[in-house]
């Protein structure tokens, strides 16, 4: 029989609750907060100093917080945008899940993260039925002329019920393959296919009552359409960014609880002009990083700028991590020019995505500001803590959210 001081030493490490005569235990409902090892590899990881201290002494229990969003789901071992991904996202205490969402040929709306990725994000290329119907059907590598394989399948490609019958897969593929089974196996080595052999794909009604029994908010965010707007002439944007919270007023959701996001300033103005219970904490995904001459350090090269975005009534910004930070002169971690414009003006701040890089050696796209000073993993919680503490964030979107979860809980986040 196991020592009851091991039984309670070895729950406090993984988050788990020890379970007292007569009582049902956390792990009897889908809220049980269950973090795993990485939170505590990466604080391992961590260069020695203050932050390492504190983290190194939070054993937990820790309980969820809105502090952590599940970008897809927790993606970074698991089928982006599927039940079983939003699942394990909850359970590492993920307050918050997002719905990417979009439509399908009879406009109906599902979780995808682009309307024309299923080629990579679930099965379809294995049903030839169905790939026959792909916007560009699969075409293979050819060496000689150096032309990679590719393939085009978009949701406006199939209706609801052929929707249905993917299964969702890893998001990745094999430019250098000859045949669709070799084009569908890409997963990256720093990912796994340990958990892909379902893959349950959602419609966006259905993410809301799975969030709800869950017990976590939501986050939708309206992706851009792949398709010529108005959709067969009658299905504006304005009808898909309305369609989008209708679903979540049918499902009699308090508004209070949904984050809606759009790259799309004018999805954004839309909801706070139309649907204003939900629009009043919209979320502006800030993609203006595409415009060449955008610099995030230079208010002058950003359009609109903060006052204009308050002005609009956008209370919310989510620009990528590396927007929010900068190098300070001793080649410390600070916040940029554009956090600081952002609260000034008294906007509150989302960003993403921590845990999408893979190793972090040399950093990666979202730590391109601050790159000199990544060095390895355990520089996540480093970047974290900076976000936190000094930027200010509202909330963080994460590839794994156990290792926000536990942040958060370590500092006292709500």
């Amino acid at each position: 029989m196991l020592n009851l001081r091991l039984v309670v030493s070895f729950a406090a490490v993984f988050g788990a609750v020890v379970p007292v005569a007569g009582q049902a235990t956390a792990q009897q409902n889908d809220a049980a907060v269950q973090l795993g090892p990485r939170p505590f590899y990466l604080v391992d990881a961590l260069e020695d100093g203050p932050l390492k201290s504190k983290l190194q002494q939070c054993t937990g229990p820790f309980a969820k917080t809105d502090f952590s969003i599940g970008h897809r789901g927790a993606p970074l071992q698991f089928p982006e945008h599927t039940k079983e991904s939003y699942e394990a996202a909850a359970r590492m205490g993920a307050g918050i899940l997002e719905c990417d969402v979009t439509f399908t040929k009879d406009k109906q709306l599902v979780c995808r993260h682009s309307q024309c990725d299923l080629h990579t994000t679930t099965n379809i290329l294995a049903i030839p039925e169905l790939a026959a119907q792909c916007t560009q059907p699969f075409s293979p590598a050819d060496p000689a002329s150096g032309k990679k394989a590719s393939a085009e399948c978009c949701t406006s490609d199939l209706t609801l019920a052929q929707f249905r019958t993917l299964r969702g897969k890893m998001d990745a593929s094999n430019p250098a393959a000859a045949t669709v089974e070799e084009y569908m196996d890409g997963t990256a080595r720093w990912r796994t296919d340990l958990y892909a052999s379902t893959g349950t794909l959602m419609t966006h009604a259905e993410s809301i009552a799975l969030f709800k029994r869950l017990g976590a908010k939501f986050t939708p965010e309206l992706k851009s359409p792949s398709v010529q707007m108005p959709y067969e002439g009658s299905y504006s944007q304005q009808d898909y960014a309305q369609h989008l919270i209708d679903e979540y007023k049918a499902a009699g959701i308090d508004p209070a609880d949904v984050y809606a996001q759009s790259f799309n300033l004018d999805d954004v103005r839309y909801w706070i002009e139309n649907e204003p219970e939900f629009g009043r904490q919209a979320v502006y995904l800030d993609g203006r990083y595409r415009d060449k001459a955008f610099r995030h350090t230079n208010p002058s090269t950003w359009s609109p700028g903060m006052e204009e975005l308050a002005g609009d009534g956008v209370r919310i910004v989510a620009p990528p991590m590396w927007m929010l930070l900068d190098l300070g002169d001793d080649g410390s971690i600070v916040p940029s020019a554009y956090a600081m414009a952002a609260r000034k003006v008294g906007l509150e701040i989302i960003t993403w995505t921590l845990e999408r890089s893979g190793p972090l050696a040399g950093g990666g796209w979202y730590y391109r500001s601050v790159s000199d000073e990544i060095d390895g993993d355990g520089d996540t919680l480093k970047v974290l803590d900076v976000l936190a503490q000094d930027v200010g964030i509202k909330a963080i979107f994460s590839d794994w959210p156990a290792t926000v979860t536990y942040y958060a809980n370590c500092m006292g986040l709500k």
